[in-house]
């Protein structure tokens, strides 16, 4: 698939706005801690006391975070709604529970972090700071910037291609001069270009989301390989020189590694289907590893199912077992940071690691089990089997 040479304006940032979360939420006591944490954290506050409320905002703003104190009545449909809303569907969702609260219903619900009640500051502050990290991430994925490159459509049904010319690029998208007006494509397809400056052809697939007029088509990226990702990212960091700085990555400890994925004790951990990236370093050895969540507890830890499948990737993460295997007494260090959240879909078709992973067949068999529990089981598995097949157990 080849693409014409390109033609670029010169790209434009469009405005930011503040990080903003809607709160549901009666209890004024509640609101009080919620306020004082979000406004520490520059997050602005619209705080609704019914659903009637919530569900109109939710259709007609945009918000970066959702919290909903579930004893609200149908405080449900609320999280259900927030999914669904084309504006809201990517915002970071908190669920505010009494701690007997099962919370696997929550997180089907739609949660992707979990406040117990009695919420203080302390707790409060240590939850959103892992939630505004996300929140960060996802709104920068949206950022568009003002562009116009030639792209290559393949339709992957017709399998006919089209040349159109980008509009605007984002990590998540891009919209495109329509060239068929009236006519609205549907369905996937195959998007080939090449970045201004660069000479790497990407290629990545995509979906019509239609979210732009009839004269513009919108396309959303689906399933983008991790190199493809990061050039993407790297390109519109260095082409939009206004945008916000990430918040700094996250410092936690490993307790579990293997060649497929790795478990993290944290104090504020990601939620499920959350795609991040690990620096990790052991004496002289340091990598960094792409992931997604499988398995979140909550105030405890995660564990993460690496997404890279190439041979260097593969030795780098020998070389460092091997460190571990050879020093047990070395603690390595590690930073997470979030990239933002994959839907459930997409995360399932990341799973690029061997089945016979002992620690990944514990991430999906017993991905359930409370947070004691499992902690059990990884210590069951951790003295079944020999150094070097095993996770390696780093820590105490």
């Amino acid at each position: 698939m080849r693409t014409v040479a390109a033609t670029v304006s010169a790209p434009v940032l469009l405005p930011f706005m503040d990080l903003k979360a809607l709160v549901l939420c009666s209890d004024d006591k509640i609101v009080r801690v919620l306020r004082r944490t979000l406004g520490d954290l520059e997050i602005g506050v619209e705080v609704c006391n019914d659903n009637d409320a919530a569900l109109r905002k939710l259709t007609r703003q945009r918000f970066e975070a959702i919290i909903v104190h579930c004893s609200s009545p149908n405080a449900a449909d609320v999280l259900r709604s927030a999914r669904t809303a084309p504006c809201n569907k990517q915002a970071v969702a908190v669920a505010i529970v009494d701690p007997e609260l099962a919370l696997r219903s929550v997180f089907e619900l739609g949660a992707h972090f979990v406040l117990y009640k009695p919420v203080s500051t302390e707790r409060a502050k240590s939850s959103f700071r892992a939630a505004r990290a996300l929140m960060k991430r996802e709104r920068r994925r949206n950022v568009r910037v003002n562009v116009q490159i030639p792209v290559v459509i393949r339709s992957t049904e017709a399998g006919a291609n089209r040349k159109v010319t980008t509009t605007d690029l984002s990590e998540g998208g891009m919209a495109v001069a329509n060239p068929q007006k009236g006519r609205r494509p549907t369905g996937r397809c195959q998007v080939a270009f090449t970045l201004p400056g660069t000479e790497a052809l990407l290629e990545l697939p995509a979906e019509f989301a239609w979210e732009g007029t009839a004269d513009q088509a919108g396309l959303r990226f689906c399933e983008i390989a991790p190199e493809v990702a990061r050039t993407l990212r790297e390109w519109l960091k260095q082409n939009s020189p206004e945008m916000e700085l990430d918040d700094p990555p996250v410092r936690c400890q490993l307790t579990d590694l293997s060649m497929g994925g790795c478990y993290l004790e944290i104090s504020s951990p990601f939620p499920a289907s959350s795609r991040v990236t690990l620096s990790m370093r052991a004496g002289e050895v340091e990598i960094r590893v792409e992931g997604v969540v499988r398995v979140m507890h909550p105030d405890k830890g995660m564990g993460v199912e690496f997404t890279q499948a190439t041979s260097e990737h593969r030795q780098a993460l020998e070389k460092f077992l091997g460190v571990l295997n050879e020093n047990r007494n070395l603690l390595p260090e590690l930073l997470v940071e979030p990239e933002g959240l994959s839907e459930g879909s997409t995360a399932a078709n990341e799973v690029v690691a061997p089945t016979d992973d002992p620690l990944l067949k514990l991430f999906r068999t017993e991905s359930s089990l409370g947070a004691e529990a499992f902690q059990e089981a990884l210590r069951k598995q951790r003295a079944s089997l020999p150094p070097m097949a095993s996770a390696a157990h780093a820590s105490a």
